[in-house]
């Protein structure tokens, strides 16, 4: 009964789009909370909001995005041409870009940490290292969000 209603609240306008995105990229950042924490043996809950990481959850958001556009309105569609396109600038954007600045941060923090001989708080703090994804990461989110998005589409919209 509560599917049902759900299923009319989200149907045949946009939400399930959202919805689906949205779900999946959470659904990454679960499992990059549950891998961190069995391969460091300790519970951190502000993996919940970092960047990088295994799967990257941005590819995972924005290929599940594309997915279910493409399922909804078709795969030659214009539409769905341009979720893809958004897609891959995105996970572009992951691995390179934010990749790129994460490792300058970790040079300047080297840097900074022998300047001020660790006293990184005279500096103003460390930047944050861990931007951006290894292409393997970005290549899993976006695995993980087409997975996703199909089976969205079968068990929820279906």
């Amino acid at each position: 009964m509560l599917l049902e209603a759900f299923k009319k609240l989200i149907l045949n306008n946009g939400y399930e789009v959202i919805i689906c995105a949205v779900l999946s990229a959470f659904c990454a950042q679960v499992i990059k909370f549950i891998l961190f924490t069995i391969k460091n043996r300790k519970i951190n809950f502000k993996i919940f909001s970092t960047t990088g990481g295994m799967p990257s959850s941005h590819s995972a958001g924005v290929m599940a995005l594309s997915t279910i556009v493409g399922i909804l309105k078709g795969f030659d569609s214009c539409l769905f041409a341009t979720a893809l396109g958004f897609s891959l600038i995105i996970m572009y954007d992951a691995a390179g870009l934010r990749r790129a600045a994460g490792k300058t941060a970790a040079c300047l923090n080297k840097m900074m940490d022998d300047f001020y001989h660790h006293d990184m708080q005279a500096a103003g703090g460390k930047l944050k290292e861990l931007l951006g994804h290894t292409p393997l990461e970005v290549f899993v989110g976006a695995i993980f969000g087409i997975c996703f998005a199909y089976l969205f589409h079968a068990f929820i919209l279906s």
